[in-house]
């Protein structure tokens, strides 16, 4: 197979986060985070420093020079909101802001386009500690740091993103435990969907304010399959659907929430709100991995775990595995067409409302050193099964693999390897990946062929 030709324009780049890649997490006046906290009370399983990161914070340069090999028209890296504003409210650390201002200088000056997300899941820890995305206060001090950044950085970033993945922050933060702040609510964590659905909309008005453009919010979707054809099995999976994918980009986009049941658990003034968080927006940002599998709960062939995470049995849903299918090392299948399903049903469910769309994460977990021949294929079919969905005439403008390099994948360490470059984490020498070599390829021949400016 190989990689049918995109349309005009078409960007092409590459993610990160900055919990995943900083390191320096006690220099230049950056203060803890959420994160920080929840890995030294021992939640990393394979006991990687997570302060030392991949050493973005000082080989940044090394990286932008990678991107540059790439041919990459983007990057796409998260601001540390710790970093730029310790207390999460009050005073600036100039020294944090300043990172980023030499950042995007360094990017500029390759001809690469920065494209910060304002929240990739690093909450300054006095915000954590005080409630996190289950106070209200959050959204708003959101909306301020928003503003802090976009005041110093909107002269020279063309595109935006505001919160990446709110679901994972909220099922996985706030009701499984499973990532910071390691709360086990269940559905009483709704509130931190709400909340952090209000901060995008109120950072949307803060960036506006402030001069930025051409911003938007990256929302993770999975096509959600029926395990079986029993009643259980479809309101099973109906509500999993709901939770993973509707309650997200419904309120985002059409002003509501999927269905009453869903409002009527969330706080505050919901309508008012809702107009907040409905803000226009000028792309909308998707991150595919994989489908997934969910019936009835506690049924015989439910999984007691799903992706490392403990499924608790008191959940009103059972998630199956998904036989058929080569996996990742996170145990995900790999299913391009997956990706054509999720942009076809984006576009059929919300028609003239969805903006254009741009593919901000997909990449997966495989380690296969420099010789990623993996890699190479999932990302090969995941661009093929793109491009079937641009010809069905969704308009998605560009896409993002995760990840650039290997990083901290959160509460797995060091042990899952997503990157076009390897790190070696004695070291961090970075080693271009044979998947590198691959997408530097695929690019320039995009170029060639007049798919991007």
């Amino acid at each position: 197979m190989t990689v049918p030709t995109f349309p005009p324009g078409f960007l092409w780049g590459a993610s990160a986060s900055a919990f995943q890649t900083e390191g320096a997490a006690d220099t230049d006046g950056k203060g803890p985070s959420g994160w920080d906290a929840f890995a030294a009370r021992g939640r990393i399983k394979d006991g990687a420093d997570t302060t030392r990161g991949t050493g973005f914070h000082e080989r940044y340069r090394e990286d932008v020079t990678l991107l540059a090999g790439l041919g990459a028209d983007a990057f796409r890296f998260s601001v540390s909101w710790p970093r730029v504003v310790p207390g999460g409210s009050g005073p600036v650390n100039p020294a944090g802001l300043d990172f980023y201002d030499r950042l995007v200088d360094e990017l500029c000056a390759h001809g690469i386009t920065p494209a910060p997300t304002l929240y990739h899941w690093d909450t300054p820890l006095p915000l954590d500690e005080a409630g996190g995305w289950l106070n209200r206060d959050t959204a708003y001090r959101f909306a301020e740091y928003a503003g802090i950044v976009a005041e110093r950085l909107a002269d020279r970033v063309p595109m935006w993103v505001t919160i990446n993945e709110p679901a994972e922050v909220t099922m996985l933060g706030y009701a499984l435990g499973e990532h910071a702040p390691g709360r086990t609510l269940l559905f009483d964590a709704l509130p931190a969907a709400h909340h952090q659905l209000l901060a995008h909309g109120l950072g949307v008005r803060a960036l506006r304010a402030a001069g930025a453009a051409n911003i938007g919010i990256a929302v993770s979707h999975t096509p959600v399959w029926t395990a079986g054809e029993s009643e259980e099995d479809r309101l099973g999976a109906g509500l999993y659907d709901t939770l993973t994918n509707w309650m997200f980009a419904d309120p985002v986009l059409t002003g509501r929430y999927p269905d009453e049941g869903v409002a009527a658990l969330m706080p505050g003034p919901v309508e008012d709100d809702l107009r907040t968080i409905s803000a226009p927006l000028d792309w909308y940002g998707v991150n595919y991995y994989s489908p997934t599998l969910v019936g009835a709960p506690r049924a015989a062939d439910a999984l007691d775990s799903f992706s490392g995470f403990t499924m608790p049995a008191e959940l009103p849903f059972g998630i199956r595995e998904i036989e058929g299918y080569e996996k990742t090392d996170f145990g995900w299948p790999v299913v391009p067409d997956g990706l054509r399903e999720t942009l076809v049903q984006l576009r059929d469910r919300y028609g003239d409302r969805l903006p254009p769309l741009y593919i901000t994460e997909n990449g997966c977990a495989v380690d296969e050193a420099v010789a990623d021949t993996r890699r190479i294929a999932f990302l090969e079919g995941h661009l093929g099964a793109l491009r079937e969905a641009i010809d069905e005439g969704v308009d998605v403008r560009g896409y993002f693999t995760w990840s650039l390099t290997d990083n901290i994948e959160w509460t797995e360490g060091a042990g899952k390897r997503f990157g076009l470059v390897h790190i070696d984490y004695d070291t961090l020498r970075r080693t271009p990946k044979d998947s590198y070599a691959w997408y530097r390829d695929v690019i320039r021949s995009q170029k060639a062929n007049g798919s991007a400016d």
